[in-house]
């Protein structure tokens, strides 16, 4: 079930809010684990068994690690967040590092069975359980002794799939609140809907049309259709993502909860370490907390028989984007990914070393200028990242990537780009002209509207939440008229893909 379907939209969610609100006090906790049980089963139940041991096992353990003395309050921890590792790493890494091992040493192990789908949220679920194992080993935040509420944190269906990741100290405090329906945050929560629901329909999926026609058929196209469609792949990603994180965090509001914010404009950075402070700012921040200052504060003289103190930043720094990367999928092209997000990294502190640390006040153009060279490399990255993503059933590898990028030098002819601007859409998604035409003027329109509000948030009203910079807007009906008609259209403009006839009378247009 995924937030933009009927079924949410019109069943799941409406239905939650209504029995939510009309239990009592501390039943609706229940209520809300049961209906989070329910969304995580939704598309199957063979993974139930599963996540429930493993609530069972962190609510324990937790507990277990409160009790014991000073001297097991480091090993506990660990043992926990092992055991937490090994359940991702089994499930999502196994087959790849079987796979790796046999062609690289021709071992001939036989792959796991495994599946082909994943537990739902695995790698959400396993890093919030391992920051409320940490956080409650060092005394940030309490140990929840509710079973019912740590279940709730660890399994809550507004995050469990794509987050944001939450900390335990934000949230569990409000579980144990009384939430009442209320007029003011529902309005706050429906506009941050409509926008997150306007930036995955009618943005990001819109252009995974385009996108999900070009990148299997790369050899097929010249430079410039293959610059476009890392240009749209790069958009596609962000207003997903973005999107996606703007209806959780309303969910959250319908309920009462406050979710942390997880993307803050992170095209308005002028550098990469700007970048990933505003780009999925739960998993970068958690990655800060619990990946770089550890390993960046960790004594390594014993390790190294007094010759190291400290691990150089560099290689935390190359850690942390490996793990990144490899966190975000289970293929090769994910890795150079998280390595290319190092290089960019470690590079822009180089140029400060050399050239010196940037003006706080440069001019304009020089801002833009490296706004404009942090998308190009970003968009570069994402090539690998698309290529990560491709489906099992015509997977790409490295190697592709590099041939993409490539290409991108070639067949550089403006006759050849607007017959493939025709083709990869008649060919791929419609087979009417005027479908054709009404695609990329939506896109443009939708766009436009998208990078708008970006700009607005970041410059007008310096990146406060997406939903209170709606409501400051001089003509904020219109925005919101404009969010919910694009919202429509964007619809019928997937289903009238594919020749399917998804939508009504409009979907064969």
């Amino acid at each position: 079930m995924v937030f933009n379907s009927v079924v949410f939209l019109f069943c799941f969610l409406p239905l939650s809010l209504l029995l939510y609100y009309l239990v009592p006090g501390r039943a609706k906790n229940a209520v809300l684990l049961a209906e989070s049980l329910i969304f995580y089963c939704w598309t199957g139940i063979e993974f139930l068994p599963l996540i429930a041991a493993l609530i069972v096992f962190n609510y324990l353990w937790a507990l277990l690690t409160a009790k014991t003395g000073a001297k097991l309050r480091g090993l506990l921890p660990a043992v926990a967040v092992l055991v937490n590792l090994g359940v991702l790493v089994y499930f999502k890494y196994a087959n790849f590092l079987i796979d790796t091992l046999n062609q690289i040493g021709h071992f001939g192990i036989a792959a796991l069975n495994i599946g082909a789908v994943l537990p739902l949220g695995i790698s959400f679920y396993s890093f919030a359980a391992i920051a409320y194992l940490i956080d409650t080993a060092r005394g940030d935040c309490d140990v929840e002794t509710n079973f019912i509420d740590c279940a709730l944190f660890l399994n809550f269906f507004a995050t469990v799939t794509q987050g944001p990741i939450c900390r335990a100290g934000a949230l569990l405090p409000q579980f144990k609140q009384e939430h009442r329906f209320d007029t003011d945050r529902t309005v706050r929560a429906l506009r941050l809907m409509a926008l997150g629901l306007f930036k995955l329909v009618a943005v990001s999926d819109v252009l995974g049309l385009l996108v999900d026609e070009v990148f299997p058929n790369y050899r097929s196209y010249g430079g410039p259709m293959l610059v476009l469609a890392a240009v749209f792949y790069t958009f596609q990603l962000y207003f997903n993502f973005s999107g996606y994180s703007e209806v959780a965090r309303a969910v959250g509001l319908l309920l009462g909860l406050e979710l942390p914010e997880n993307f803050k404009t992170p095209f308005f950075a002028t550098n990469f370490s700007g970048f990933w402070s505003r780009w999925h700012i739960s998993f970068s921040s958690w990655l800060q907390d619990y990946l770089f200052m550890p390993l960046a504060w960790a004594d390594m003289s014993g390790v190294t028989g007094g010759r190291l103190t400290r691990l150089p930043a560099e290689v935390c720094v190359f850690t942390v984007f490996f793990v990144s990367g490899f966190w975000h999928g289970n293929t090769l092209p994910f890795v150079v990914w998280g390595l290319l997000q190092a290089c960019y990294r470690l590079g822009e502190e180089l140029l400060h070393r050399r050239l010196g640390k940037p003006k706080k006040k440069a001019p304009a153009r020089v801002l833009w200028a490296k706004r404009a060279g942090v998308f190009v490399l970003w968009c570069i990255s994402m090539v690998f990242f698309r290529v990560g993503s491709a489906p099992a059933a015509a997977p790409l590898t490295v190697g592709d990537a590099f041939a993409y990028l490539g290409r991108c030098f070639l067949g550089w002819s403006p006759a050849r780009f607007g017959s493939e601007l025709y083709a990869a859409a008649s060919n791929g998604f419609y087979a009417n002209a005027i479908m054709v035409a009404a695609y990329y003027v939506f896109v443009v329109l939708v766009l436009a509207l998208a990078f708008y509000l970006d700009t607005r948030r970041a410059f007008a009203y310096k990146n406060k939440p997406a939903e209170v910079c709606l409501a400051g807007e001089k003509h904020r009906w219109a925005v919101y008229y404009a969010l919910v008609v694009a919202l429509l259209v964007g619809y019928i403009m997937q289903s009238g893909g594919f020749g399917n006839s998804g939508f009504g009378m409009y979907a064969g247009f």
